[in-house]
């Protein structure tokens, strides 16, 4: 009961401070503003199929506070985080989820709950093949 209790809280404290609302950035914004690092929450596969040049990959499911502090270490890092739902025209790696169950909420969350306190998120569907975010990977040619 209590973590579910601390799970609302963080959730709570994010939308009523109308956090969650300003830190959704588009595409031009993303361009401008320097990320100190771009977090990948996807599976390794996924990740290894196609992801967004820099990007460090730590699927979600082996967020602790250690792996965590590997790939960020400081908790005010200015941090970008993008999943399925941002990008189309490319199914394998980026197959689509239902909004409510985009991983960019868990993932923000999660963050969050680990003490990180500067998090965006990459708010538009881009397609693949016509954005000019550089992406690697073994689909990428």
């Amino acid at each position: 009961m209590k973590t579910l209790l601390t799970f609302l809280v963080i959730v709570s404290s994010a939308a009523a401070a109308d956090q969650i609302p300003n830190r959704l950035i588009d595409y031009p914004e993303f361009k401008k503003i320097v990320f100190d690092s771009v977090l990948d929450a996807r599976s390794a596969s996924k990740y290894a199929l196609r992801h967004v040049r820099g990007a460090v990959n730590l699927p979600f499911t082996d967020f602790t506070a250690d792996t965590l502090a590997q790939v960020i270490p400081s908790k005010t890092t200015k941090i970008l985080i993008y999943c399925n739902n941002n990008f189309e025209g490319s199914a394998t790696a980026f197959p689509s989820k239902a909004p409510a169950a985009s991983l960019n909420l868990s993932t923000s969350t999660s963050l969050r709950a680990y003490g990180y306190t500067n998090i965006f998120e990459l708010g538009p569907l881009l397609d693949v093949n016509e954005t000019s975010i550089p992406f690697d990977g073994t689909e990428v040619k």
